[in-house]
């Protein structure tokens, strides 16, 4: 097979990905308007029941249009920024187990929001890989009051923390660190000869 033919074939499934990720933005941005009429408490309300839904094993492809739409209003209502449609492309992307580039600039931090949140629904718990431990808190921080009125927790692992605030923040359903803290943790416990001194999931 030749290197034009297999570049035409991958192009061919990345369009038809491209589709239905639009078709996707198209239905999630169907539901903003009834979203916009809801109170607060009525969008935690949604929050609440979405968590549940996870939580009881529902698809999170299935729950993925209500979980963005979701994010985008509660976003849009705290920070004052509506998550534009090529973001959510791009949450979809994430969700889906592959990498999406974006620039300086193009609000990365506030574009994951939507994939962390729908992950974070099934109760295993998602963590957020960041570079350094002033982007992991930086970055928990900014976010963490969308995400409390979504109805999720944020924990931030941090170099220099002791293993009974490692657990805590481990506990919480979104945990933001670097790799090597997440990486040596997992060492760590695997290491561990008491359960009492692990300190991460599962």
């Amino acid at each position: 097979m030749s290197t034009d033919l297999i570049n035409r074939v991958l192009r061919i499934g990345e369009g038809r990905a491209m589709k239905q990720m639009q078709a996707r933005v198209a239905r999630i941005g169907e539901r903003e308007a009834e979203l916009q009429k809801l109170s607060d408490e009525e969008l935690r309300a949604l929050g609440a029941a979405l968590k549940e839904r996870g939580g009881n094993g529902e698809s999170l492809d299935d729950l993925l249009e209500e979980a963005f739409a979701l994010a985008r209003e509660v976003g849009n209502r705290i920070m004052g920024m509506r998550l534009y449609d090529v973001q959510l492309i791009g949450a979809q992307v994430l969700h889906s187990g592959k990498i999406a580039e974006m620039k300086t600039g193009e609000g990365k931090t506030f574009a994951a929001v939507p994939a962390v949140y729908l992950n974070a629904l099934a109760g295993k718990g998602v963590h957020v890989v960041t570079v350094n431990d002033y982007l992991a808190r930086r970055d928990a921080d900014w976010m963490r009051e969308v995400y409390n009125a979504l109805g999720v927790s944020v924990g931030v692992i941090e170099a220099q923390m002791d293993p009974a605030d490692r657990r805590e923040a481990y506990a919480c359903d979104v945990t933001y660190g670097t790799n090597s803290e997440f990486g040596f943790d997992y060492l760590r416990d695997n290491m561990a000869v008491r359960l009492e001194d692990t300190v991460q999931r599962g």
